[in-house]
């Protein structure tokens, strides 16, 4: 196995050094993706960018989340899930919701579903989605922009889902209480 360095500001290359401060400012700490991807400062700097640019979608914080974790939980990106478990939270994201995404339920509403649905049809037939799925998503109520937008969202998670899967990134100490595992299931109260 090829380990990775997880950067810090007195390790990275030159160039990662001031989007390594960038991820600091942001999130009080430097994320150990963000750590791992400075080896490249061509990937940190065009992560940093999709995920600023994501954020900018028509997508309001429920849906970005649907996306994101969508993506996370089919790639089974054992960092991602976590990670934006927590980022959900932050956002104030319905529980429901996220518990719904990592336990791969039924979402709380049609819509979200859709959303799920498009963008699992999207990851898995590699955007070759038929007419009918397109039709059933723009039927959700979301636009051409949303579908374009949403290979945006894969994009960025294409990035950081494969980095973590060959770098076997550490989840963050931050994310412990949010380990995830495909199959999980909600305990019954």
């Amino acid at each position: 196995m090829t380990s990775f360095t997880i950067h810090d500001e007195s390790t990275a290359p030159e160039a990662s050094k001031p989007l390594l401060a960038k991820s600091k400012a942001a999130f009080g700490r430097i994320p150990g993706l963000h750590g791992v991807m400075a080896e490249s400062p061509e990937l940190l700097e065009g992560y940093q960018r999709l995920h600023e640019l994501f954020q900018k979608t028509g997508f309001d914080k429920d849906e970005l989340t649907v996306v994101w974790q969508t993506i996370n939980v089919e790639n089974e990106c054992h960092y991602c899930v976590p990670a934006h478990t927590g980022i959900a939270k932050l956002m104030k994201v319905d529980e429901a919701i996220t518990t719904a995404l990592r336990t791969e339920t039924p979402l709380p509403t049609p819509r979200l579903e859709a959303l799920r649905t498009f963008t699992l049809l999207v990851v898995r037939d590699r955007g070759v989605v038929s007419d009918a799925d397109v039709q059933a998503f723009l039927d959700a109520g979301f636009t051409r922009k949303n579908i374009l937008e949403v290979i945006l969202g894969y994009a960025q998670k294409i990035m950081s889902n494969y980095t973590n899967h060959l770098a076997q990134t550490p989840v963050d100490s931050v994310f412990h209480s949010l380990l995830w595992t495909r199959g999980e299931t909600v305990d019954a109260a």
